[in-house]
């Protein structure tokens, strides 16, 4: 695992647009936001909803962030914020039908080594590890991996922002090749 003087180099380097370090800081500070907010609903589905939401907002507005605070506080406080807003929102029970922002089509980065995992596996014994996902999950995995969607297309079919989808699918992704590598060992 990266020690924490690795962090702010990670951080730059996500400042400059790339993947690996936006999975890295994913994979660093994912539990950190989870259980925050795991404490705060008690409801793991809405913990998982906020925390994507957060490293999706996060990622889009990280040239912003400010390297005189905690990189986890800084996502604390942006999941503090997503999560106000959501009972904000199921308080004021509005449709949001028609409130939804154009999405632009996005270019699919070469495949990670989870994908190269992912695709080495028999389909039969896939399909029976992704049923070992959560539904959400395996929703995205079905619409990117076999029904063939792009990013864009997924956020439309979920009616979800597209940066929730980028998000969701490479927790997918990560929890997918994690149940695979189980099996092999």
């Amino acid at each position: 695992m990266n020690s924490e003087k690795d962090i702010p180099a990670i951080i730059n380097k996500a400042k400059e647009g790339n993947q690996i370090a936006f999975s890295t800081l994913l994979d660093i500070f994912w539990n950190d936001v989870y259980g925050f907010q795991l404490k705060r609903t008690e409801n793991e589905n809405d913990s998982e909803d906020i925390t994507i939401q957060t490293f999706s907002k996060a990622f889009d507005k990280i040239a912003t962030y400010d390297s005189s605070y905690e990189f986890k506080t800084w996502l604390i406080t942006i999941s503090k914020n997503i999560h106000v807003d959501l009972i904000r929102k199921r308080k004021r029970t509005l449709d949001t039908a028609g409130k939804y922002e154009d999405i632009k089509k996005v270019l699919d980065a070469s495949p990670s080594a989870e994908d190269q995992l992912i695709t080495e596996q028999n389909l039969a014994t896939l399909l029976q590890d992704i049923k070992k996902l959560k539904p959400h999950y395996q929703e995205v995995i079905n619409l990117r991996f076999f029904n063939e969607l792009s990013y864009a297309d997924i956020a439309t079919e979920l009616n979800e922002p597209i940066n929730n989808v980028k998000v969701k699918l490479l927790r997918a992704k990560k929890l997918l090749a994690e149940v695979i590598k189980k099996k092999g060992n």
